[in-house]
């Protein structure tokens, strides 16, 4: 296991921001990760779990503490049974997956992160979610020292939400468990109106399935939500805010609001999200609310291919990005009455 002291943060993350961690290990098994759980547990010293960096901002201050970097290693396919390990790069999964001819994720190619983060966010796109897919989890149990398997029904799975983001801390990802299908090369059937238009499908067909993996890493280039070194719409966190999910009466009067801003025929995307609730987009309240894309004069602005999108554009602190951050959401809840949620986890930060 690799051990650096005063070690910069903000390389492992894709925003490139943050300071340095008192101690940074890397662990490379399972075994590793383990042990260097338990010491900090046993010493009282506080503990930041770094995967992809895909979903981190980290504060400019850095991280008082051990930093634990997994970077375990391990794919093993048999027959339409996958399991990863968490360390493993999740589009790069995606990938082979695919390339064996099974459906399942093939609309999270692209996703910039590793697979043991995946549980933790739910992570979806375009009409998939890996619940949808996943059968088990297998994590570190910090509070009963213990490595446990949980069964995917009881990972409490929602929008972007888990038992692992419910619980935060307790549970450490090793091993992620999958059942994918076998449908002759073909996708599952296609969901999300935007991939179907794309592909030229109505929704609910399936399409060879390295079509649709194609089909969506263009979409979310398009959007520079694939990671390019070069481009810096991409040194962000994917989507910074999550989609608003309202009751009734919430809807009701975010409807009152848009009528009275943007006039009577105006009509927010509107989505069924159960229990009588509604999903509309926070790109479209982002963009309504006049930060459109490329907002922004300093070295944190909103990127300009995708609203949903808070970037560094080469020189950006966290407290630039905080700062533009709580810009929109305020001017949101300004204009709409909708308060938007950050997405990404918050480390020594808040909004």
């Amino acid at each position: 296991m690799q051990e650096l002291s005063n070690a910069p943060l903000a390389p492992l993350t894709t925003f490139r921001l943050g300071g340095p961690a008192t101690r940074l290990l890397t662990a490379h098994t399972d075994d590793e990760v383990v042990a260097a759980v338990d010491e900090a547990d046993a010493a009282g010293t506080p503990l930041l779990i770094i995967g992809g960096g895909s979903n981190l901002v980290i504060a400019d201050a850095g991280f008082d503490g051990t930093a634990l970097r997994i970077a375990t290693t391990g794919f093993r396919l048999a027959g339409t049974r996958l399991e990863l390990a968490a360390g493993e790069n999740w589009s790069d999964a995606v990938q082979r997956v695919v390339a064996a001819g099974l459906a399942g994720i093939e609309c999270l190619a692209g996703i910039p992160g590793s697979a043991g983060a995946t549980p933790i966010q739910n992570v979806g796109a375009y009409g998939q979610e890996v619940s949808s897919v996943i059968t088990e989890v297998v994590a570190y149990d910090r509070r009963a020292r213990e490595t446990v398997t949980l069964p995917g029904a009881d990972c409490g799975f929602g929008y972007r939400h888990s038992r692992f983001k419910a619980g935060p801390g307790r549970y450490v990802v090793l091993r992620v468990r999958m059942e994918l299908e076998d449908a002759g090369g073909m996708s599952a059937p296609v969901k999300y109106a935007e991939a179907a238009r794309a592909l030229g499908v109505e929704p609910g067909e399936r399409v060879p399935v390295g079509r649709a993996r194609e089909t969506v890493l263009k979409l979310r280039a398009g959007k520079g939500m694939v990671l390019d070194p070069e481009d810096h719409d991409t040194w962000s966190a994917g989507s910074f805010f999550t989609n608003p999910i309202l009751t009734d009466q919430q809807f009701a009067a975010f409807l009152a609001r848009v009528a009275e801003r943007l006039g009577p025929g105006a009509a927010p995307p509107a989505y069924p999200a159960g229990d009588g609730r509604t999903k509309t987009s926070a790109a479209w309240l982002i963009d309504k609310a006049g930060f459109t894309k490329g907002y922004g004069t300093g070295p944190a602005r909103i990127s300009g291919k995708h609203t949903l999108a808070l970037t560094n554009r080469g020189g950006a602190g966290t407290e630039d990005l905080l700062a533009l951050a709580r810009e929109v959401r305020d001017g949101v809840r300004d204009a709409f009455g909708v308060t938007l949620a950050n997405e990404p986890v918050l480390v020594g930060a808040r909004l």
